[in-house]
Order: C-alpha cells, then structure tokens, then sequence
C-alpha cells in the first residue's frame, strides 16, 4: 500500500494537467515500513519524448533526483506518469516498461475527472494496489 497527503497528490495533479497535451512523468520518495510506503517528495521529471501517448524521464533529471532523495534518507518508492486522453490502466508499454518488483507504478488518467491509480509488479504482470490519500 502506497500513502500520498492531499497536498502532494493536488501537486501531481497540477502538475499533470499543466504539461498537457503531452504526458508528465516523474519520481516518488519517500520511507518505507514493510509493504507501506509515504511518499515524502514529488521529484517532476521532463518527458524528453514530448509526446501525448509516450514518455521518457530525462536521464540527469533522475540521477539528480536520486542523489537528493539519499541526500535526506529516502528511498526511490517508484514513479508517475500521466495518461492525457486514455484511463489509468497500464498501457502494453507500460507493462513493458515496469521492471521491479520494488517499486510503485502510479498513472494519472486526465480523460475524464482526474484519477490516480498505483500499481505493483508482481509475477511479470502490473496490478493495482490501494493507495491512500491523507489530509
């Protein structure tokens, strides 16, 4: 299970919303007790596809989101992208892409009302898992 507060999930959101028409991406950190997680800090990524069905997280934008995340103690939970005109269900690529069992796979659908929906990799195969938005 994977906890957001409010006020990062309405960044993620924002931020989604302004980089439309093309998809956003970008990094979770945060702590860790067994299976939960808090995501601590939102690290916004450039999609360097700048693309509205695809994404690329800009390679030095990551190393130095990595290194400020070990910089205060927190671990890599996963990351985010967005879905501008399609649900927030895994695409073929996003499966595809999905490659630790570690880390959370959370998709903003901006089709309709938007929608934030986590996802974990378990057996070779992406499935969806409760997230928990506090005040």
């Amino acid at each position: 299970m994977i906890y957001i507060r409010n006020k990062e999930y309405e960044a993620i959101l924002g931020y989604c919303k302004q980089q439309l028409p093309e998809e956003s991406c970008g990094l979770l950190g945060g702590r860790k007790e067994g299976k939960r997680c808090w995501v601590e800090k939102i690290y916004y990524l450039t999609n360097t596809e700048h693309s509205c069905e695809h994404f690329f997280m800009d390679p030095r934008e990551q190393l130095q989101a990595v290194k400020d995340m070990r910089s205060l103690g927190y671990l890599l939970l996963g990351n985010f992208h967005s879905h501008p005109n399609s649900p927030a269900i895994p695409s073929k690529e996003d499966a595809r892409l999905a490659y630790d069992s570690k880390l959370h796979y959370l998709i903003v659908s901006l089709e309709r009302e938007p929608l934030l929906k986590s996802f974990v990799l378990e057996d070779g195969a992406l499935r969806e898992e409760e997230i928990s938005i506090l005040q």
